[in-house]
């Protein structure tokens, strides 16, 4: 008989752990909410239409980022000349990006140009195939950062980078200076975990 008991006990001890761990939360066997690296943002916003983010690429013709809807979209913000933060931002998103295998053309990358001068030629031949983008900060901020459009949004913007997913919403936020594998796995995991892009 004490088989038949020890067989039961068995059996219904991953049923027991799974009803301890859900109802009884302050034992600590409830798994965190989220396991991502990136901070997820919530609610989401949705990409803004042109009149509200006005886009020109860096010849001047206007640029819609809604066209890049159907796509997992890597962005990143700072001015033209580009110091050693924004090259360390654009390289890890260039990096991730690149290393996704088969799944590389789900991703698209964004760098935001927040003034009016020109990126000197050695980023642009380093991050080509990164659509360089210019924009207004303040319009900028209140997508990225809308806490921040009345205080520096210059600032704001550069400070991290995001996650645009392929229904058009802002959804991740990464510190701007976050560790590069961890932000590769966290978009790993978006494209495995994901039916959509």
């Amino acid at each position: 008989m004490t088989p038949l008991y020890l067989l039961i006990a068995i059996s219904l001890a991953p049923v027991l752990f799974a009803l301890a761990a859900y109802y009884l939360p302050s034992l600590g066997l409830r798994p965190d909410e989220s396991n991502a690296y990136g901070q997820l943002i919530e609610p989401q916003r949705s990409t803004p239409d042109a009149s509200a983010l006005a886009l020109h690429n860096l010849q001047g013709e206007a640029f819609d980022l809604q066209s890049l809807r159907g796509r997992w979209v890597l962005l990143s913000a700072d001015e033209s000349a580009c110091p050693e933060s924004c090259v360390r931002k654009l390289f890890i998103l260039r990096n991730s990006h690149a290393s996704q295998g088969k799944n590389v053309e789900r991703l698209a990358r964004v760098w935001f140009v927040t003034d009016q001068g020109q990126p000197s030629a050695q980023v642009l031949e380093a991050y080509r195939g990164t659509h360089m983008l210019r924009a207004d900060p303040r319009q900028l901020a209140a997508f990225l950062s809308p806490g921040a459009v009345d205080n520096t949004p210059e600032q704001a913007v550069k400070n991290g980078m995001w996650i645009i997913d392929p229904n058009g919403n802002l959804m991740m936020l990464f510190p701007g200076d976050a560790d590069p594998l961890k932000v590769r796995t966290d978009i790993r995991k978006l494209l495995t975990n994901s039916r959509i892009g």
